[in-house]
């Protein structure tokens, strides 16, 4: 926790005395279809506007109809993302039922089998999923993630972000966490930055990470998000974190964690570039025919010009699958899964050669 501390509580001069970190030979992305299966929400999150609006539940032929659509453009991921425990909503839940399912992780099970017949491989990001739903989900899942977003507890505190969101507690988001390792899933999570953390919440938070990771070697990817204020909600007045303290954090990620580090690029899009230059290396999934449901109003920026900022930087872009090599390479995953895997890995666990440059399409808008 120290090593983190101490970079994040540098200021200029100090930050710039720092030894220069050794970049990752390639950059990597994932070409993938978003898929906002629900908005419905237990949590109540201060700065989160996915819940906002009417509540919906895409059926089977709508999601259908979105993983065609990413075939079409060339994705091999389909990023299937909800809120938390759905089925809290009278609405939803009287739907699931009709349809002949118990609970949401039933009906995701479907359409990720869906998928599958597809040939795109499914990555999940449940919330708080308990053991035996992560356990029935890694079946037909390629890797999965939930955010830690933070390892403190005041943020669950009277007047905190968290307040309203029992599925935010760091109890139960490290409870997720500790099964996906126990199950062996490739996972995915991070911390959120800028939400009211101090410097040591945020180091918390990544060596909380790591020792998970040390302990089951699961953890793939580690994102450092960086809040971004919307309108209709709690903290739509709220100032984002500065670019250089999120320089500090991506510098702190890549000392403390063993795990890659990704900057969402649609979240920077005129300073992405820059983070790489600290130590992260992938920039994550990126889909040319849908929006990021979580961040509406933050585009993804061409692949034609992810590719050309990674050229800048004298860096080869790669196109990985939703699970790294690393885990392609150790097998973590069932056999319907590594069917469709081996349609697309090469020796090295990436997509067979390069993907060429896709402009943003408008195939889908959620009504």
């Amino acid at each position: 926790m120290q090593r983190a501390l101490d970079i994040l509580k540098r200021d200029a001069n100090g930050f710039l005395e720092l030894p220069r970190v050794q970049l990752e030979p390639k950059l990597t992305f994932s070409k993938n279809i978003f898929i906002p299966v629900t908005n419905a929400c237990r949590n109540s999150c201060s700065y989160c506007s996915f819940r906002l609006g009417k509540t919906y539940l895409l059926s089977r032929s709508r999601v259908t109809k979105m993983l065609e659509k990413g075939r079409k453009y060339g994705c091999k991921e389909a990023l299937f993302t909800l809120g938390e425990r759905p089925e809290s909503n009278k609405d939803v839940s009287k739907k699931l039922k009709k349809w002949g399912y118990s609970n949401i992780s039933e009906y995701l099970y479907e359409l990720c089998e869906i998928s599958l017949s597809m040939k795109l491989l499914p990555h999940t990001n449940p919330g708080s999923a308990d053991y035996e739903e992560l356990k029935m989900l890694k079946e037909v899942n390629a890797s999965m993630g939930t955010m830690l977003e933070n390892a403190s507890p005041r943020l669950s505190e009277q007047d905190m972000p968290h307040e309203n969101s029992p599925g935010k507690h760091p109890e139960e988001r490290i409870k997720v966490l500790e099964a996906a390792g126990k199950l062996k899933i490739p996972f995915t999570t991070g911390i959120l930055v800028g939400i009211g953390e101090t410097s040591e919440e945020i180091a918390l938070s990544l060596e909380v990470i790591e020792g998970l990771n040390r302990k089951y070697k699961h953890i793939q990817e580690v994102i450092v998000q960086n809040f971004k204020p919307k309108k209709g909600t709690p903290m739509e007045d709220y100032k984002e974190p500065d670019i250089f303290k999120m320089i500090k954090v991506v510098r702190a990620a890549r000392e403390v964690l063993t795990s890659p580090v990704q900057v969402p690029p649609n979240l920077n899009i005129h300073t992405y570039p820059i983070f790489v230059l600290y130590g992260a290396s992938d920039f994550g999934g990126v889909s040319p025919v849908t929006k990021d449901y979580i961040n509406p109003e933050a585009a993804w920026p061409d692949l034609e010009e992810l590719f050309k900022a990674s050229e800048r930087l004298e860096l080869e872009l790669r196109e990985r699958l939703p699970v790294y090599p690393k885990y392609i390479k150790e097998r973590w995953y069932s056999d319907r899964v590594g069917e469709v895997i081996n349609l697309y890995a090469d020796d090295e666990g990436m997509v067979t050669g390069q993907s060429p440059p896709l402009k943003q399409g408008s195939l889908f808008r959620e009504g």
